[in-house]
């Protein structure tokens, strides 16, 4: 049984223990980004931010849902894949579009993308789509046309205010956002294991010496299934008006489901949501998926994850007696880890 954690040890202890949950130096919350052209500093593009956690040895979780989701087009591209994958399904009139819209630097073997207009844009993705040109992001990240990549960002430019580990760093894996003032620095991940129907995804750092991974912060995961019973459970997720910060609140359960939500996938043919999840009424900001759910675990005097902001889940409303997209967000739908518990315990434990 869990203790309540608010007769639970000293009440100074557990607010520092939450200050820990959101710290820069000592939160286990991150973000993962696909990166394009990651050794070229001046060329490098980051999309579709996806929030993650650290559950120890480098492993960070997340959600499953962003890996099939079309990017559209590619910010850049390989001659070769270019040439013996794209080429052959273009028309005369589409090939001279992109020769328009991308230009080919010989020294990289690389088509970059030189327009930003989103007029151009969307006839870039129309014709891609057109060709059935797999731009999902999983595929991108198979092709190595863009790679997955975590973000740490600090306010000083120390790895963990750790002048040894930051000498671990190179331009190539470490830039200052000048316009937020953040200096951040990069470790590629690969992707283990999508739980799709769970909507949960492992990552895993790769190239990092250990030192670097032991530093960083995680959180120890809980497996049992809770329900409405449960005193409190708290999100970590970025904070509301910027990703860079973090938000700890406070959430309650208000159900369980058994759940079923078809997910779109235009290249492999939709996919179904399915099994036991939670209902959840709190805050939640849009951009949060894959934070985690935690509560107090008064026997191991620690927060820890039990489950994954998975979906939003709307209550519909009538204005002007019309209900037709008239929708409040205020309950969320999150996985509980205890769906994947047999298979993510034997990654987990592989050395």
């Amino acid at each position: 049984m869990f203790l309540d954690f608010k007769n639970s040890g000293d009440t100074s202890d557990l607010i520092n223990k939450k200050h820990a949950l959101i710290d820069e130096q000592t939160s286990p919350l991150q973000r993962i980004m696909w990166a394009y052209n990651i050794n070229e500093p001046e060329k490098r593009f980051f999309e579709n931010n996806i929030c993650a956690f650290h559950v120890g040895n480098g492993y960070f979780l997340s959600v499953a849902h962003n890996l099939r989701i079309q990017a559209g087009y590619y910010r850049s591209i390989s001659q070769e894949i270019y040439k013996k994958e794209l080429l052959p399904i273009l028309d005369g009139a589409q090939t001279r579009f992109l020769d328009q819209q991308y230009f080919t630097d010989d020294y990289t073997g690389k088509k970059y993308l030189n327009t930003d207009d989103p007029a151009n844009l969307q006839v870039i993705a129309n014709i891609l789509k057109q060709k059935r040109f797999d731009t999902r992001w999983v595929t991108l990240s198979k092709k190595k046309i863009c790679k997955p990549h975590l973000l740490f960002q600090f306010k000083n430019n120390l790895f963990y205010n750790d002048t040894a580990l930051t000498r671990y760093f190179g331009t190539e894996n470490y830039l200052f956002e000048q316009a937020i003032h953040q200096h951040t620095f990069l470790l590629e991940v690969e992707l283990v294991k999508a739980f799709y129907s769970a909507d949960i995804a492992l990552y895993r750092i790769v190239d990092a010496p250990k030192e670097i991974i032991d530093r960083i912060p995680s959180v120890d995961i809980n497996y049992d299934f809770l329900d409405e019973s449960m005193d409190k459970i708290y999100c970590l997720q970025s904070s509301p008006a910027g990703s860079a910060g973090r938000l700890l609140n406070a959430a309650d359960m208000e159900g369980m489901l058994d759940h079923f939500n078809v997910f779109p996938d235009e290249v492999e043919g939709n996919y179904v949501f399915e099994g036991f999840r939670y209902l959840i009424k709190g805050y939640f900001r849009f951009g949060s998926s894959g934070a985690p759910y935690l509560f107090y675990d008064g026997a191991r005097e620690k927060y820890v994850v039990n489950a994954i902001q998975s979906e939003a889940s709307g209550i519909q409303l009538s204005i002007k007696n019309e209900r037709e997209g008239n929708y409040q967000y205020i309950n969320a739908i999150a996985s509980p880890l205890y769906i994947i518990k047999d298979e993510l315990e034997k990654y987990l434990q592989e050395p």
